[in-house]
């Protein structure tokens, strides 16, 4: 019996696959865009904005053709392809750099290149510079003050000589061209408001999302009173009789020669005053701090990331930071702060000093002290004794008072030892604490240390006449702050 003829297998045929055609389309709308850019159609800054903002757009874009195909092909009986390895290149690039962009989107460029002095001719993709002189002047109100707004650009402020205020404006535009900088300059025209006694300088620094700076020279009357608010550029008062108020940020400030108050509040920026008939405060986060020939009271309360120099204090002194609290009733020397060390000399109490890691040595002292200190040395030279309360941990303390000096001592060195030039006091060595009454008595002084030496020293008066305080330095310009805080 013969076999059934077997029939061959019928062979089914390989699915049908549409290409896609979302990447071409992604890539030549990129490539127009980029077209219109290299032709000056579009401006580089708009297109970096526009993408910073708007880059989902494209995924968005690139999904809506993938749906399209997906719902074509199965219509068509074909068989959608998948994100091939080009596609999900292209996806990862988009989204890595558009979460870039985003993010530099939000950086305040303008300040940081205030910041690093970076001059903007010194980068193309800034633009090129153009620079334009304007003028603005109109009578002052009698009586009246001056409040000043200047978000980008220096402000200095001077005298007048009639009774109106003039202002100089010197302004720096960055533009791809001519007549762009032009429509720029038109757009941010300072402007002069007078509300009652109150003149407003506004510098109006921004043309829609372009940041002009704008350096101001300011004259008016002696009497006015000045309120200056910016956020970069140096600011500069120079001969005020009214009250001196500015806010400033990543700049120096300086003001001389002020009969009325002046009030700092800073952020990352130097101060340099001099010649001030009235009171001075500053907060805030300040760099260095130069503060010489103050007639009256000096309140420093923030952190001071670099240091703090001052001279020739007519009243009270009062310094507060994370690490220090600083009072004092007068300074007729100088007193030199930074991160390690605090020097001080011809100073008037009462003297009160809390603070830790520092060095410490104060000269010239007269009238009481209260002073704490720890992993650090204290070394204080008295010219006229008063109540004394030194404490020191893991630190060695000397005090040198007038040889002719009375005064009674109660000391105690856990951990360390006592030395004293002083016959009329008493050591004991098994319990490393010092006792007794030198002269006819007077004044107490309480002096303890833990892991440190307690010196009580004879110095004569000779010796402190002979202490010249240095002249503080003044203030480099502004720079970065370091990591230590006063």
């Amino acid at each position: 019996m013969a076999s059934p003829v077997q029939s061959p297998p019928s062979r089914i045929p390989p699915p049908r696959y549409r290409r896609s055609v979302s990447g071409p389309i992604v890539l030549i709308s990129i490539g127009i865009v980029f077209l219109l850019g290299t032709m000056g159609y579009l401006h580089w800054t708009n297109l970096g904005y526009w993408f910073a903002h708007y880059w989902p757009v494209i995924l968005i874009v690139a999904g809506v053709i993938k749906l399209v195909e997906y719902q074509a092909a199965q219509r068509q009986g074909y068989r959608a392809s998948g994100l091939g390895v080009g596609s999900i290149f292209l996806i990862i690039f988009v989204i890595v750099f558009g979460l870039t962009a985003t993010q530099m989107s939000r950086v305040d460029w303008g300040q940081l290149k205030d910041q690093i002095n970076i001059d903007d001719s010194d980068f193309t993709w800034f633009g090129e510079k153009y620079t334009y002189e304007d003028q603005l002047s109109q009578a002052f109100p009698a009586g009246g003050s001056l409040h000043v707004v200047d978000a980008r650009g220096a402000v200095n402020v001077s005298t007048s000589t009639d009774n109106e205020i003039h202002v100089s404006i010197h302004k720096r535009v960055n533009a791809d061209n001519q007549s762009e900088a032009d429509k720029y300059n038109a757009a941010s025209k300072p402007q002069l408001t007078v509300s009652g006694n109150v003149v407003t300088l506004n510098a109006n620094n921004g043309a829609g999302d372009h940041r002009v700076a704008e350096d101001l020279d300011i004259s008016l009357p002696r009497k006015a009173s000045v309120n200056i608010s910016t956020h970069s550029g140096d600011v500069s008062v120079l001969g005020r009789d009214g009250d001196v108020q500015i806010s400033a940020q990543h700049n120096e400030v300086s003001a001389s020669d002020i009969n009325g108050k002046v009030s700092l509040n800073l952020d990352h920026s130097a101060a340099r005053i001099s010649q001030v008939s009235s009171d001075v405060s500053i907060e805030g986060r300040a760099n260095d701090v130069s503060l010489e020939d103050i007639r009256g009271a000096v309140h420093l309360d923030g952190e001071f990331m670099e240091s703090v120099k001052l001279a020739k204090i007519g009243q009270g002194v009062v310094f507060k930071s994370s690490r220090t609290d600083l009072q004092l009733g007068r300074l007729d020397g100088d007193l030199d702060l930074d991160s390690g060390d605090l020097q001080a000399s011809n100073m008037t109490g009462p003297v009160r000093l809390t603070t830790r890691a520092k060095d410490i040595r104060l000269t010239g002292v007269s009238g009481d002290v209260r002073l704490q200190d720890e992993n650090g040395s204290v070394e204080l030279r008295v010219k006229k004794l008063g109540s004394m309360q030194v404490e020191n941990r893991k630190g060695d303390i000397q005090i040198y008072v007038p040889d002719k000096a009375g005064f009674q001592l109660d000391a105690r060195a856990v951990g360390g030892e006592i030395e004293t030039d002083f016959s009329g006091l008493k050591i004991d060595d098994s319990q490393t604490t010092a006792s007794g009454t030198v002269g006819n008595g007077g004044p107490r002084l309480v002096v303890n240390s833990e892991h440190g030496t307690i010196e009580i020293r004879k110095a004569s008066s000779s010796d402190e006449e002979s202490e010249v305080p240095d002249t503080p330095k003044a203030p480099q310009n502004p720079s970065m702050p370091s990591v230590s805080e006063n």
